[in-house]
């Protein structure tokens, strides 16, 4: 079946939900923090579809690739946009849905794909758009999921870190602010160790199993799906 596609096809199965994932998470905390009252984000041309203001080598290209050949996640992120939270019209409270912008926008994609999905699912079997339409689908579907609960882990510079700072009174909100720093480092020791998946995993698949229950699908055959890319 998949001996089907073309290099280019194969290339933009994996392109084209990768990078509207990252795009739109980074341009949606720009926007957001912009109609709240920060304007950093705009003026630094980062509130834009255009994915090279928003990829980071390391963390968009070389570290993904690693993740997933070591742990069998797909681990990383992307230039961050600037926000200044002193800006922002109620620093704390604001700070919420600034920082929920960007999971909420993967959720988002992750149904329109599996949209995407459920159209290749319903054209005729063999049909080489039918194909590729359910292989884009099921890419965009799974890296969007993996993005959403990645960044909503509780843990700084993520931004499920931002939204429980946002939520916790001021003294105990204080000191979570002062872990950021270590934020990267706690997450590649996660990573390296394996605690990570085993963290993610579960709460992938059951935001995959509620997605699939609304599409009518089988996360199992999605992943069996990905699997075979």
């Amino acid at each position: 079946m998949i001996e089907t596609l073309s290099l280019i096809q194969r290339i933009t199965v994996f392109a084209l939900p990768v990078l509207f994932a990252i795009t739109l998470h980074e341009a949606a905390h720009g926007y957001v923090a912009r109609h709240f009252g920060d304007m950093t984000a705009y003026a630094a041309g980062r509130i834009s579809l255009n994915p090279l203001r928003h990829i980071d080598l390391m963390g968009t290209i070389i570290v993904p690739l690693l993740s997933l050949l070591a742990a069998d996640i797909l681990f990383g992120w992307a230039k961050p946009v600037p926000v200044n939270f002193a800006n922002l019209r109620r620093p704390k409270q604001d700070m919420l849905w600034v920082a929920a912008a960007g999971p909420l926008s993967n959720l988002a994609m992750a149904l329109m794909w599996a949209g995407v999905y459920r159209l290749g699912a319903a054209l005729e079997p063999g049909n080489a758009a039918a194909l590729w339409l359910l292989l884009v689908g099921a890419c965009g579907v799974f890296v969007n999921v993996i993005f959403m609960v990645l960044n909503l882990l509780p843990l700084l510079p993520l931004d499920g870190g931002r939204i429980l700072v946002s939520l916790l009174p001021h003294r105990w909100a204080y000191r979570l602010a002062q872990t950021e720093r270590y934020g990267f480092i706690i997450l590649i020791v996660l990573l390296a160790s394996g605690a990570l998946g085993r963290v993610l995993w579960p709460l992938i698949n059951y935001t995959l199993a509620g997605i699939g229950a609304v599409f009518g699908f089988s996360p199992v055959e999605l992943l069996k799906l990905m699997h075979s890319i």
